[in-house]
């Protein structure tokens, strides 16, 4: 009961600070039941008036609202089909910088994280020069044979393990009330989840430092492209030690020409980087803003903060190559039967249609010039059109056009008339020349022999696994299948709760409301 309350108290300051904000203002009270319009209309009473956008009332809300509610907004911002397109454009504006918490915090953290002194794990340990949510970097110093040697540590937030616990348990408190009231609301619990997955990542620096490590394995023959060394010894789960980056940020443009480097050869290398990554890695930085990209003296790009990372499968990555080389040729037929190869297009729609409906999508391209074509653009029209077909969105596949967008930012600030298209085009053609090509075929075929072998090798098994559950079958249909006492009790008994709570949830939103229309008259 006290845990209910406190959820009603977060969750009912959070709607006040949306009210105040005119964020209720972008709700569709249409399809409303007429409780639900009316709270919405007396939480509109409080909204100040405000000529910004949609989205940016509602990053100016989560912003207030904390860390918790801004890595929300984060995460809806990679998921268009659930908060629509244009407030999804503007959440890729949210911020996450906060100030600093005391240096003799951080200091005490490492020491508690790594169980040694500071003295004995660094030579020097200065204050911090970045700082976001959940996490903030400082410059430190170590000793080595060759002498003392820079270091980039990040550490994490005191107590926000705590603080992030409390705003998800009251996001799942919410969802699960609402899914009592619409099937739709069920996605929130989704939503919750993998932002709960997302965020458990993020604050566990190990699994960081085993992404940049990942990372830095797969790109370790690439000329232009490069990741900063992890130092395991000084890594936990609290802090990441990693090797300083001495280079130019890649939104520096006065550093870039005073340095004397191309500014359209470097937005080409981050096209082809993020391309590379995604198509013949399947593992690819998702947070590639320019305050995460550098450039050394070499013009090599460096990559930074890999809390955020996207994979796609063989099955994606074939998907992605074969709609761009489909754009690229204008072979839409291609383009279409991929979809329905890949699954994403249920059977029953005709692949003749939808190649007519990426036609439309396609040819528009062809009548612009190079630096108006986006293929991130491209990618989210494709989705929206999928949609009429019934095609499920893939949340990898809305990740990696989220990121294209932030590339392409980047790209076009260093060349605003970069062709995207003839960029990655070489890029595309050597991974369906290798993959899809004699090469790709012929490997194929020996990992799909290998597959049948290790199938008739596990056959006896299957076979014996299968008799055991025809007999467990057997058993069940002839006796009936009978639930123990105790269990039928935990079930009356769960669902008494549930629907007290539901009773006094009600309740206390009812007094809510009156009392604010009794103030208000």
């Amino acid at each position: 009961m006290i845990a209910g309350i406190s959820h009603l108290v977060r969750l009912g300051h959070a709607g006040f600070v949306f009210a105040r904000e005119g964020v209720f203002a972008l709700v569709d009270t249409r399809p409303l039941a007429l409780p639900a319009k009316t709270a919405i209309a007396i939480a509109r009473l409080f909204e100040r008036p405000d000529t910004r956008s949609g989205g940016s009332r509602l990053a100016a809300a989560l912003t207030k609202l904390g860390p918790t509610y801004v890595k929300l907004g984060q995460f809806l911002a990679t998921r268009p089909d659930v908060v629509g397109t244009v407030i999804a454009r503007d959440l890729e504006s949210l911020q996450d910088k906060m100030a600093p918490f005391p240096q003799e915090e951080a200091e005490a953290a490492v020491a508690a994280a790594l169980d040694k002194p500071l003295s004995t794990i660094y030579a020097t340990f200065c204050p911090a020069v970045a700082a976001a949510s959940i996490a903030q970097v400082h410059r430190a110093e170590i000793e080595t044979s060759a002498g003392r040697k820079p270091v980039a540590v990040k550490v994490l937030r005191p107590g926000i393990e705590r603080r992030f616990k409390s705003d998800l348990d009251a996001f799942f408190f919410a969802a699960r009330k609402a899914e009592a009231f619409s099937a739709e609301a069920r996605r929130l619990r989704l939503i919750v989840s993998t932002l709960a997955r997302s965020v458990a990542i993020e604050m566990d620096f190990r699994l960081e430092a085993a992404a940049a490590s990942e990372m830095a394995e797969n790109t370790k023959e690439d000329a232009d492209f490069r990741v900063p060394t992890v130092d395991w010894d000084r890594t936990a789960r609290e802090v990441l030690t990693l090797e300083w980056i001495d280079g130019v940020r890649l939104n520096d443009h006065g550093a870039l020409e005073a340095k004397g480097f191309d500014p359209p050869a470097l937005g080409r290398k981050v096209i082809q980087s993020f391309l590379r990554h995604a198509l013949r890695d399947g593992f690819f930085h998702a947070d590639m803003h320019p305050g995460n990209l550098f450039v050394d003296d070499d013009e090599r790009l460096i990559a930074v903060d890999f809390g955020i990372m996207g994979r796609l499968g063989p099955k994606e990555r074939r998907f992605l190559a074969e709609i761009l080389f489909g754009f690229i040729t204008r072979d839409y037929q291609r383009t279409a039967q991929v979809h329905f190869d890949a699954g994403y297009v249920p059977r029953h729609h005709s692949v003749e249609s939808f190649a007519q409906a990426i036609r439309a999508i396609g040819e528009p391209i062809h009548n612009r010039t190079a630096e108006d074509i986006s293929m991130a653009k491209l990618l989210m029209l494709l989705f929206e059109v999928t949609g009429l077909f019934d095609m499920r969105t893939r949340p990898e596949l809305l990740l990696l056009q989220k990121t294209m967008v932030v590339v392409e930012g980047v790209a076009r600030s260093l060349d605003p008339k970069l062709d995207m298209w003839t960029t990655a085009d070489p890029v595309v053609r050597e991974w369906i020349a290798r993959n899809l090509g004699p090469v790709g075929r012929l490997e194929d075929a020996v990992e799909g022999a290998g597959e049948i072998g290790r199938f008739f090798g596990q056959l006896p098994g299957l076979l014996t696994r299968a008799g055991a559950l025809f007999d467990q079958v057997d058993d069940i249909t002839r006796d009936g299948l009978v639930l123990s006492p105790e269990t039928v009790a935990a079930i009356g008994a769960a669902e008494a709760r549930r629907n007290r709570w539901t009773a006094v949830a009600l309740w206390i939103i009812a007094i809510l409301l009156a009392w604010i229309t009794w103030m208000l008259v």
